[in-house]
């Protein structure tokens, strides 16, 4: 099956779906319809996911998991080792998904709890940015009550946790099965975290059953969160509801345009009473590297990069 010249980015994106679902076999089918190197070509021109993304906080597979478990299905996950560009700071190990397959239980909870699934996939490369940028700037967390939202394995909350000295640390998501991570992730690696009281939570946006948080977090932090426009409304309610009313408690976004769903979500924050600011260039690392994929020097490792899909912006929302 070929990949025809001038084919529609959507119809590469059913493809990528398909593959997602279907289990490979040792042998290629052609069958399958991706089997040909031009729609492998094709695919990998057009997905949006990178192996390493910006790269700012370096990260190594160190061992995979036993390849089965005493039941016979395959055991999908391994222990990433994240290491913090910084002296004597403890490396991160996160258990995380490795495989390169949907499973039919992972929408079933999706139905279930309304959520989407991304949180599984992979620490996306927002997320790192994220990372970087509390990394670069520990002194606003001193001290701090913080919660990160729709945290996916939560690289981010972890940094935070390790290198900050905040009071607390709240890695959130609206997925059990990714609180089920986090919580082993705590486990693993609460040497790092010094007084730091860290916790998991599963937190649904939409959630009414918040009166315990609500107005207690000096700062919320969140990436690559305003994608699905269903989710915008509990998004802006959630970080209002959130924030503390004492002093000067504030969320930070990274996420990219992705066409108008970023601008929609900004248009629902100032709907709800909250002021935001957007900028651009917020790090000089982070800005050197967005431009090295915009000019071609660094494409091989992230050959479908664009600004509006991948490039992050910082976004300030307060009260």
């Amino acid at each position: 099956m070929e990949v025809k010249t001038g084919e529609k980015a959507s119809s590469l994106r059913w493809k990528i779906l398909r593959r997602s679902l279907l289990r490979q076999s040792s042998t290629p089918n052609p069958a399958n319809g991706f089997a040909d190197d031009q729609t492998q070509t094709g695919i990998n021109r057009i997905s949006r996911r990178t192996n390493h993304g910006f790269n700012l906080i370096p990260s190594r597979l160190i061992d995979e998991c036993e390849p089965n478990n005493s039941d016979g299905s395959t055991n999908r996950d391994a222990r990433v080792c994240y290491t913090l560009p910084i002296h004597e700071i403890p490396q991160l190990f996160l258990t995380q998904r490795v495989d390169n397959h949907a499973h039919l239980s992972d929408f079933e909870i999706c139905n279930k709890y309304n959520i989407d699934n991304t949180g599984l996939v992979c620490n996306w490369p927002s997320e790192d940015v994220l990372a970087y940028y509390c990394l670069s700037h520990a002194d606003l967390f001193r001290c701090k009550k913080v919660i990160e939202l729709g945290s996916g394995y939560g690289l981010a909350g972890f940094v935070i946790a390790a290198v900050t000295e905040a009071s607390e640390v709240v890695i959130s998501d609206g997925n059990p099965q990714v609180v089920n991570y986090i919580q082993h992730n705590i486990e693993v690696n609460s040497g790092a975290f010094g007084d730091t009281m860290v916790k998991p939570l599963m937190l649904h946006w939409n959630q009414e059953e918040t009166f315990d948080i609500a107005g207690t977090f000096d700062i919320i932090v969140a990436s690559d969160c305003t994608f699905f426009k269903d989710f915008h409304r509990g998004l802006a309610r959630i970080v209002k509801l959130l924030l503390s009313k004492a002093g000067s408690s504030e969320a930070f976004f990274l996420c990219p345009k992705r066409g108008n769903s970023l601008d929609m979500f900004l248009e629902i924050v100032k709907e709800s009473g909250l002021r935001f600011s957007v900028t651009e260039n917020y790090d000089t690392e982070v800005w050197k590297r967005h431009e090295r994929f915009m000019s071609g020097e660094d494409r091989e490792s992230w050959p479908s990069y664009e600004k509006d899909h991948c490039y992050p912006l910082l976004i300030k929302i307060t009260l």
